[in-house]
């Protein structure tokens, strides 16, 4: 039987426990899902927590190159996961959650292709990756949901990404609410459920 499943990705200076109230809220429409929420894979070097990559001393010109130099431990995690629960992603149906720094690892692994995905739900982040990028042969589904007064990261960001992913031939739905900052609202987890749910009709 095909596995549904629901890989969610915690932002920098957090953990995996952080997004769990995620999973068992959209739990109750999608009992048959499988939810995972790991911790990334390296201490945050600037207090609790963890972190997919070190944003200590960061900027724009440095940070595809930190992105690249996460992706071994990043991918070493997710196929971590496909093993304890016997997941075949080219099989079984796999949608990526991000939130921050979640959401520019998710989103770097769908330009690079490194994994089949049913889908991607990007919260507050960016495509912060080096190109080239691949292209999306089956138009996978990607949804960005943005504050429009996040003053961590600019919604603009997911602007700017959404219009790359479409030219990538991703399909892509796009909601930049007045008014929230860097958080995940509850319009935002509405939405990414109907989102989640039409990724695994």
């Amino acid at each position: 039987m095909t596995k549904q499943v629901v890989i969610l990705l915690h932002g920098v200076g957090s953990n995996g426990d952080d997004l769990q109230a995620l999973a068992r809220y959209w739990s109750q429409e999608l009992p048959d899902t499988l939810f995972l929420s790991p911790n990334a894979p390296f201490r945050f070097d600037q207090g609790f927590g963890y972190q997919w990559f070190s944003v200590n001393g960061i900027t724009p010109e440095t940070r595809a190159a930190r992105i690249v130099s996460a992706r071994s431990e990043f991918n070493a995690t997710i196929n971590r996961l496909f093993s304890e629960h016997a997941i075949n992603p080219d099989l079984d149906r796999v949608v990526f959650v991000g939130f921050s720094q979640g959401t520019i690892m998710a989103l770097d692994a769908l330009v690079s292709a490194r994994f089949p995905l049913a889908g991607v739900v990007a919260y507050s982040g960016r495509l912060a990756s080096p190109e080239p990028f691949i292209k999306s042969e089956k138009a996978t589904p990607v949804i960005l949901i943005h504050g429009k007064n996040d003053p961590v990261i600019p919604y603009t960001e997911s602007e700017a990404a959404a219009n790359k992913l479409i030219e990538l031939g991703f399909e892509v739905q796009t909601h930049y609410e007045s008014g929230a900052v860097h958080t995940i609202t509850n319009a935002g987890v509405a939405l990414a459920l109907t989102f989640i749910k039409r990724c695994f009709s």
